[in-house]
């Protein structure tokens, strides 16, 4: 992975980058750019769009910023990792904070799930892909995660491709280390499922377990909440089995 310059502003822009290109600037990214960052006519930034790799490119416009003028590409564009990230939702700022984690700790795509505990039946997907764009602007990540619709679990199973396999924090399996278990996998393609605040219902639990494209995993001695359990898990993952070995 290329190292990320973290001093210059980063942007994303939706649209294609390549030498020489205008690109306008919406009102709220112009608002950001003159009137919280103080940028000016003639300042750098970095414009990404999550296809084209990192470009460095020059604010343009006589009285506020109004466009970028694409120069020079900083970073060619890096391959999705392979971990997607499925989750219960929760409510507002712990999901906000539980979906900008799971983006800086590398998850391709984001699946909310409907268990029969989750305590959030109604979820802003517009607000989640804005937390998914700050996320990547501020961590220097190339890469822009996918958002899906919500499904519910049993459906989200019912359609699984068996070669991605499932790791799922299960509280009450038994031990406490996940290394062992993550050590076993083969699969290259990986999506990591964490439950809602009041855990899997034991109907789903031995759902899952009846798979045999997923594994559960225990994640130490203590009770995490679920956004603390998605980072801890990634993390986990990240360390046996992803792009941090």
């Amino acid at each position: 992975m290329s190292r990320a310059d973290f001093r210059t502003p980063r942007l994303y822009v939706d649209t294609t980058l390549s030498p020489r290109a205008s690109v306008a600037l919406a009102p709220d990214q112009s608002n950001y750019l003159g009137n919280v960052l103080r940028l000016k006519s003639g300042d750098a930034v970095l414009a990404f769009n999550g296809r084209d790799g990192e470009w460095r490119a020059v604010i343009a416009g006589r009285k506020r910023p109004e466009q970028l003028m694409v120069e020079t590409q900083t970073r060619g564009q890096e391959p999705p990792t392979r971990i997607r990230y499925a989750f219960a939702p929760l409510k507002h700022a712990r999901l906000d904070y539980m979906v900008q984690k799971a983006v800086e700790m590398g998850a391709s795509a984001l699946c909310p799930v409907l268990t029969q505990h989750t305590q959030v039946s109604r979820i802003n997907l517009e607000r989640m892909r804005a937390n998914v764009i700050e996320a990547a602007e501020q961590c220097g990540i190339l890469g822009i995660p996918d958002v899906a619709e919500p499904v519910r679990l049993f459906d989200l199973l019912d359609g699984w491709k068996a070669d991605r396999r499932i790791i799922y924090c299960d509280e009450g399996d038994a031990g406490q280390n996940p290394l062992p278990l993550l050590s076993a996998i083969t699969e290259r393609k990986l999506a990591l499922l964490v439950g809602p605040e009041g855990g899997f219902s034991e109907e789903e639990r031995a759902r899952l377990r009846n798979l045999n494209f997923v594994t559960a995993i225990p994640l130490g001695p203590r009770i995490l909440r679920a956004d603390t359990a998605a980072v801890a898990a990634m993390a986990v993952i990240q360390a046996a089995l992803g792009d941090w070995n």
